[in-house]
């Protein structure tokens, strides 16, 4: 059974061995971990380390306590349970809004079911800056679907496009000038439309499938 833990630590070499050496005595597996220096609150200055682990979590907690630099220990849903599956909204400020709109709306019929998508934006103008927003939705955890808002797009955003679809993960783009729509998997009039469609996409309680309308527009 998968599980999460968060560990603060001091910010120290060495600590990070010592936990994945810890889970690791214990036959345990961490799937997914992220870690930053805290910049607030009683804790400002150690490290919290989170970790989704399959494993046996109740031995973890003590076996994390002994180890010295370790301060706190606390046991938590891990995300997918909490947050859920992310679509990814990137380009410019006002088609990115109204994309997100469609995306929340419909996120919260499927979330009321039960389900946990999670909707993330970032508005962003000219060719590196959202190519490299493109390149890292590949690297975000739990990422689903891309969705490209904007008027004009290529080049640069075009390769990392075909990066992140070899990676299984779809691009819907809005139609615009540029070559992205060629290379999209979806592309939509609408930015409301094309939010309702990357949360549709996403959601076990809808039937809508972007595979089964690949490369057509609407």
């Amino acid at each position: 059974m998968r599980s999460a833990v968060n560990v603060i630590c001091n910010n120290r070499p060495g600590v990070l061995r010592d936990i994945a050496g810890a889970v690791a005595e214990l036959g345990g597996n961490i799937e997914y971990t992220q870690q930053f220096v805290l910049e607030r609150g009683v804790n400002m200055g150690k490290a919290s380390i989170y970790m989704e682990i399959d494993g046996r979590i109740e031995e973890l907690v003590d076996r994390l306590m002994s180890i010295p630099a370790v301060c706190e220990v606390s046991v938590h849903q891990p995300f997918d349970k909490i947050f859920g599956s992310r679509v990814i909204i990137i380009g410019g400020g006002a088609q990115v809004s109204q994309a997100a709109m469609g995306a929340v709306n419909e996120a919260d019929r499927h979330n009321l079911r039960g389900e946990r998508i999670s909707i993330d934006t970032i508005p962003l103008a000219g060719e590196d800056a959202i190519a490299d927003a493109v390149n890292a939705v590949e690297r975000l955890h739990r990422a689903s679907v891309l969705i490209l808002a904007g008027a004009l797009m290529g080049g640069r955003i075009t390769e990392e496009v075909q990066r992140l679809q070899k990676e299984g993960i779809p691009v819907i783009a809005l139609k615009m000038a540029g070559s992205v729509p060629v290379y999209a998997d979806l592309v939509v009039t609408d930015p409301i439309q094309a939010g309702t469609f990357a949360v549709m996409h996403v959601a076990k309680t809808a039937v809508f499938d972007i595979k089964r309308v690949q490369g057509r527009e609407f």
